[in-house]
């Protein structure tokens, strides 16, 4: 196994600069994420890893060898396209012994390493095929096994699943997690879908213009986004913004509109009273009760009245109204019978609070 250290690393293409100084470092055997909408900087950061794109500065190393100034065929990294790079003209077994014959593998070995490959991405029997003769699952699987047959230190994976149907996605995701743990091979995976990287991922740095807005695992940036951006960007939530009008050694207070909201600290550091704050509250930390209805112990109530209902399976997003014309949504289980006012609550502790608007 190897492990992965970016150090300082920047690239910008004329005036844009597409990389601004991005320092990582990624355990052996670890499944790193780089997330961020388009033009983030995520996939030339994966570029540079590869060797396909030059740094301006900075350096990256696996394990102890530095590999920045090294051409991109003797890194021992593997890279899986977003448009799988399969070669047309050359049968299944082709594209997958493609690499091997190009390091100069024994031709003895070249078929069984081939065949392993094949098996490990469970397409076994399917060397004498051709391409066209495949669905996009199977072209993404064969890209995989002529990744993984040449044996790389890391795997590096660009929006490997862009182009297939959600159904697929989420099975594909599920085996190449699957295959890199079988492996224990560390793995650098680039994608722009919330859901695909927090479902796979031992931690995710999510990226804006170029730089790493926050690193963590999956649950607490999820649980606490470090900024107004993360918050919006990684699922759904009720962003607001207001002003700090009480604190005590534990909780605070948010004005947002007329609406007092109460944000439980948990020892965090915070603004004193009277400066300007926004707040994040995912929509499945409100829970919608019947009008009067006590909360849980130490929750807080606010009174509401549903706008629109839209059904979901599994959950059911509402939206809600607060007495001064807020608008909430809430993803509920199940709702209160009738139409007439409910009261909302939610866990303080679930609230994020932000220094400055949102």
């Amino acid at each position: 196994m190897t492990a992965i250290r970016i150090a300082d690393v920047a690239r910008s293409f004329g005036e844009v600069a597409a990389v601004r100084g991005v320092s990582l470092d990624i355990a052996d055997g670890e499944f790193f994420t780089l997330l961020g909408p388009s033009g983030c900087g995520k996939t030339t950061l994966l570029r540079m890893v590869a060797g396909f794109c030059d740094l301006d500065r900075g350096a990256i190393h696996f394990g102890d060898r530095r590999i920045d100034t090294v051409p991109p065929h003797r890194r021992n990294a593997g890279m899986v396209f977003q448009n799988y790079a399969i070669f047309p003209n050359l049968t299944v077994g082709g594209n997958v012994a493609y690499g091997l014959k190009a390091r100069g593998v024994p031709a003895a070995d070249i078929a069984e390493r081939a065949a392993r490959a094949l098996k490990l991405v469970q397409l076994d029997g399917y060397a004498g095929r051709q391409p066209h003769q495949l669905s996009g699952g199977q072209l993404q699987r064969v890209a995989l096994a002529r990744c993984l047959v040449i044996e790389p230190a890391v795997l590096l994976l660009d929006e490997p699943l862009s182009n297939l149907d959600a159904q697929l996605r989420v099975e594909m995701r599920g085996e190449i997690r699957r295959l890199q743990k079988s492996l224990g091979i560390t793995a650098l995976y680039v994608t722009h879908d919330q859901e695909e990287a927090m479902s796979i991922s031992d931690r995710i740095a999510v990226m804006r213009l170029g730089q790493v807005e926050q690193l963590g695992t999956p649950a607490d940036i999820y649980r606490r986004p470090a900024t107004p951006f993360v918050a919006r960007f990684m699922g759904t939530t009720n962003l607001l913004s207001g002003t700090l009008t009480g604190r005590s050694s534990n909780r605070a207070t948010a004005r947002v509109g007329a609406t007092d909201f109460v944000i439980d600290l948990g020892g965090r550091p915070h603004a004193a009273p009277g400066a300007a704050v926004s707040i994040s509250l995912r929509p499945e930390a409100l829970r919608v009760l019947p009008h009067g209805t006590e909360p849980p112990a130490g929750w807080a109530a606010l009174p509401a009245r549903i706008e629109r209902i839209e059904f979901l399976g599994a959950v059911t997003r509402v939206e809600l109204a607060l007495d001064d014309g807020a608008i909430l949504t809430a993803a509920a289980l199940e709702l209160p019978p009738g139409e007439g006012p409910v009261t909302l609550a939610y866990d303080p502790a679930a609230v994020t609070v932000f220094p400055g608007d949102a």
